[in-house]
């Protein structure tokens, strides 16, 4: 099954962001999911052919990784934004979560956008603990190292130059702050509700008699 590109046509005409601009980072997404469908049909051939153990097959499989991983992080980016000027509603399960685990939501909003404004490239992750429940800000460098394993993204920040360079030059916190209110809170709020999770029994460990 080949991975389809998604359409985002109707964010032309987001508050603050080119038309151009969001041309241009479409078609670098539409090339991360050319380059996935790629990627995986040529590595399923070498394993048939019996090519597993060559130079060539481990790093392919490795920029498989970095290339799906570019492909469902557009998308989930693209997702979270809105031309629409929405707030996230202080009545929320969301909004009560982020203010439980970081004290108040505009600490939490503090923290993401200082996360946004770190040096490098990479991406923003709001994301959820799927065993306790808990919120983190986390960095992603390029699309692999820094993500919480297992845990679900929510809400999704392009950090690399590419996502803001044309349209704000080098001031990465205007980028930010334009983000910040074209951020979709419905989508992000359906994906905290997706993910909530069911806490284990608690298990008493007994100590064996010595």
């Amino acid at each position: 099954m080949l991975y389809q590109a998604k359409s985002f046509e109707h964010l032309k005409g987001l508050r603050d962001f080119s038309d151009q601009l969001l041309q241009n980072h479409l078609a670098l997404y539409r090339g991360y999911v050319k380059n996935t469908n790629q990627l995986a049909t040529i590595l399923l051939n070498k394993v048939k052919l019996w090519k597993t153990g060559t130079m060539e097959y481990a790093e392919l499989k490795r920029r498989f990784g970095w290339e799906f991983n570019g492909m469902r992080l557009h998308e989930l980016y693209f997702e979270n934004l809105t031309k629409r000027s929405l707030s996230l509603k202080k009545q929320s399960p969301l909004y009560e979560k982020l203010r439980q685990d970081f004290g108040q939501f505009s600490t939490w909003e503090r923290g993401f956008m200082g996360v946004g404004g770190m040096r490098g490239i990479g991406w923003v992750v709001l994301t959820r603990d799927p065993l306790t429940g808990r919120l983190f800000n986390v960095w992603m460098d390029e699309h692999d190292a820094g993500f919480l394993v297992g845990s679900t993204p929510l809400l999704v920040l392009d950090v690399f130059e590419h996502a803001y360079l044309q349209d704000f030059g080098m001031s990465r916190t205007a980028y930010v702050q334009a983000f910040m209110k074209a951020i979709n809170w419905p989508v992000v709020e359906e994906r905290f509700n997706a993910s909530n999770y069911i806490p284990g029994p608690v298990v008493e460990v007994r100590r064996r008699a010595s």
